[in-house]
């Protein structure tokens, strides 16, 4: 039995493209995902940075639901101090009772920005230290009772729209744990803590109402090609094009530039952020993402595809649906 595999789309602005460039490209993956019968497709919450385009989370869900009819969309991560959890549950009751049951709310508690970018959006510092209990308070909005009197959720009050603790340490392991909420592990760039989080996520469970035995998830990055030298190639221009947009954002480099950046301490531990790729033939993909799901103790990955043309991701993604089908069919 083959484990489910789900998508997240970071909605990638690429070299001489514009966001309405990378909306297109998000409509173009969730429907080919549909159509490949992929588990789900959730989107991140990033400001200011000018690869990504999807700032406006819960906007650009509406978007894509609007373009499929079946795949369950959602945030992977809404990152709620930046919001207050009135507004994210008057949001995605809105998506839920537009779309229903199709729609996930996955929370994170990090800003998803830099100290300027924090104060513009009148952040406070301080409430990440509010992280578990604005998951309770957002929790009875989107139920059938608010623990604050006199405020519901309009929509939002009884849609139950499934909660997902996102995280990359011990914290959100054990918050997740403890709520008896899925979680899921952001590998795909941070790896370090990945196996300590899902043991100390699934030792330390506890059954809730949303949910009565622990559900992992982990993201991992995925390129996929007819050839190992195509999957390579692709792998290392996702290499160059990472370090130029950490290093030097504001040029282009050259292969040979970002290739001695690479080769450097900083650069090693910018490329070790994508420790867990799996790059190759549809069977070299397919039979790594199995090992790292049983290895893990993990029951579904988030798949990031960072081929860099949407041809090439769209490839990546009938490749690996295509290797999974052959294997069911052999089962």
């Amino acid at each position: 039995m083959t484990t489910p595999i789900s998508i997240l789309d970071l909605a990638f602005i690429g070299a001489d493209e514009t966001a309405a460039d990378a909306f297109r490209t998000s409509v173009a993956i969730a429907q080919r995902a549909e159509q490949r019968e992929y588990q789900r497709i959730w989107y991140a919450e990033h400001h200011n940075m000018a690869s990504i385009a999807s700032s406006a989370t819960s906007v650009l869900i509406a978007h894509v639901a609007a373009h499929t009819s079946s795949i369950r969309l959602g945030s992977g991560g809404i990152m709620l101090p930046n919001h207050s959890p009135l507004a994210i549950a008057e949001q995605f009751g809105t998506l839920a009772t537009l779309h229903p049951n199709r729609i996930d709310l996955g929370l994170g508690r990090a800003p998803g920005s830099d100290q300027n970018t924090m104060r513009a959006m009148r952040t406070d510092p301080r409430a990440s230290d509010r992280f578990p209990d604005d998951i309770r308070e957002l929790q009875g909005y989107l139920g059938a009772a608010s623990i604050v009197p006199g405020v519901v959720a309009v929509p939002g009050a009884g849609t139950n729209v499934p909660l997902y603790i996102l995280g990359s340490s011990l914290f959100g392991a054990r918050l997740a744990a403890k709520f008896g909420l899925p979680y899921a592990f952001a590998s795909h760039f941070a790896p370090t803590h990945l196996l300590d989080a899902i043991a100390t996520y699934r030792n330390e469970f506890q059954p809730s109402e949303q949910l009565s035995a622990p559900y992992a998830m982990a993201g991992i990055n995925v390129i996929t090609s007819e050839t190992e030298e195509d999957a390579e190639r692709q792998r290392v221009d996702v290499s160059r094009r990472r370090i130029a947009r950490f290093v030097t954002p504001s040029r282009e480099l050259s292969a040979a530039e970002a290739d001695d950046l690479l080769a450097s301490p900083q650069g090693q531990q910018i490329a070790q952020m994508m420790h867990y790729t799996a790059a190759g033939t549809p069977e070299t993909v397919h039979h790594y993402l199995e090992n790292f799901a049983e290895a893990v103790g993990v029951d579904e990955l988030m798949t990031v595809h960072p081929s860099p043309t949407i041809d090439e991701r769209l490839r990546s993604i009938d490749l690996l649906a295509d290797a999974r089908d052959a294997t069911a069919v052999a089962i």
